[in-house]
Parts: structure tokens; sequence; C-alpha cells
């Protein structure tokens, strides 16, 4: 059985960790090279990397700070936030990325993941996907530009297009659970872990131990993604990979020993 990841992502603004709720209301959380760091020693089996306001200001990703964090990590480093050619994904994976995540671009030219997937491998791509419960109840919508920006695509339809133009993995975040430290959105992560083949990151809604157990035990999610609670030392990732264990629930603990 394929051992679960604890994923921390490093929320970046104007070249620092930041954090929100709901994608708003953001507040410091420090210095991303020095985060990237202590995960790296704190067991963390990956790391996500997000320039979060890279679309919405037009511009690239941050490439030099990515190599920044990259040279001081040894485990897995995705990278998104401005990512809208097959160019910028080389420049990022030449940066120290092991994979590129790419979100508001793949909407708007869907055919971007599918040249990334030729060009890098399919294990390269992380389709990113910010949804949203639709205002009557009835399934979800994704949102593009940092969760500001509505599209109207089907939330399930969309995820089942992501793996047919070869994304490797599916970053999922629930935006009404983001920043709210109540839990993962189950319905949400039930839904597209049964619509799709590929590996699900549970990302939204992380506020204690339990969380993490209930993600996995209730949902397909092969990963769960948190920022604030490790950020703010809330809860450790070794705590969590323990009690993970002790519901026979199978991750990673060489990091720690």
């Amino acid at each position: 059985m394929l051992k679960k990841r604890i994923i921390p992502c490093l929320d970046i603004k104007d070249g620092r960790v930041v954090k929100g709720v709901n994608f708003v209301d953001l507040i410091d959380a420090g210095d991303p090279v020095e985060s990237a760091r202590e995960y790296n020693d704190l067991g963390a089996d990956e790391l996500v990397f997000l320039d979060i306001t890279a679309t919405k200001e037009k511009r690239k990703t941050l490439a030099e700070l990515v190599e920044k964090v990259a040279a001081e990590v040894f485990i897995p480093l995705t990278v998104g936030g401005g990512i809208r050619t097959v160019g910028d994904m080389q420049l990022i994976l030449r940066s120290g990325a092991d994979k590129v995540s790419v979100n508001s671009a793949a909407v708007r030219n869907p055919s971007l993941v599918k040249e990334g997937a030729i060009k890098f491998g399919s294990q390269c791509i992380v389709g990113a996907v910010d949804a949203a419960k639709r205002d009557n109840g009835e399934g979800w919508e994704i949102f593009i530009s940092g969760g500001s920006k509505e599209t109207g695509i089907d939330l399930i339809e969309w995820v089942k297009k992501l793996e047919n133009l070869g994304a490797g993995e599916i970053l999922l975040t629930s935006i009404n659970k983001d920043g709210t430290k109540d839990g993962f959105d189950i319905e949400m992560l039930q839904a597209v872990t049964e619509a799709v083949n590929i590996p699900v990151i549970a990302s939204g809604g992380a506020g204690n131990i339990k969380h993490f157990i209930d993600v996995f035990q209730k949902t397909g999610a092969d990963a769960a993604l948190a920022a604030s609670i490790f950020h703010f030392g809330e809860i450790a990732i070794k705590d969590v990979k323990a009690e993970l264990e002790k519901e026979n629930i199978p991750v990673r603990i060489e990091a720690e020993e």
C-alpha cells in the first residue's frame, strides 16, 4: 500500500510566506528559505511552493527564490503560480523544482497540461484546482486567479479532463474550507477521488490531527496539505505521522528517526 504523504505549503507573496482565510486576510508567516529548510528537517514528505499573486499580477513565478528554496530541501518540491507556458515550466524545473503546478493557465489553455506532460512527463505536472460549493448546493465549480474568479466549470468534469490531458496528480483546494481549521472538505474529496485514477492531494481546512486521520480514512486522498498549523507550530508533522501510524494509516517515518 502506498504511504500517505504530509505536505506543508508555502504560499508566497512579495517573497514572504503568508497565510489567510478563504484566500483573503493574508498575514506574514516567515521566510520561505528558512521555512523550507525546517520542513525538510522535520519530516515533511514533500513541499509545495505557490506564488499566490503571480497570476493576478500577470508576472512569472520567482525563479531565483525557487532556486534558493530548492537548495535547502531534499524532498520533492512542487512549484506553482504564474506558470503560463512550457517555457515557464522548464525554467522552474531547471531552478530545482521536481514538479510544476498549473491552475488558472490550464483553465485558459488546457493544451498546456498536455504539452507539459509530453515534454517533461506526467509525473512533473500537477493540476491545481480551487473549487467551491455551488450556491444551490449541487456540486462544485472551479475558480481561477487565486480563487477570485468563478468559471462556471464543473469540478468533476474538470479533474477528469486534467487526468485525460496528462496531469500526474491533482492538488485540490476547497475555497470554503481554506484557513478555517474545521476539517478537510470530505464530501468534495470523496467525489474527486472516486472520479479520477491519479493521486489527489487534499488541501484546505486542516486544524488538528484528527482531520488528517479523517481525510485518509474517509476519502481516497493520497496526501494531505496544510499551511498555517505547521507554519505557526500548532501541530508537528512527526506528531501527525505518529497518530496516523496508530490508526494503521501507512506513512513514511524514516525522516524523523
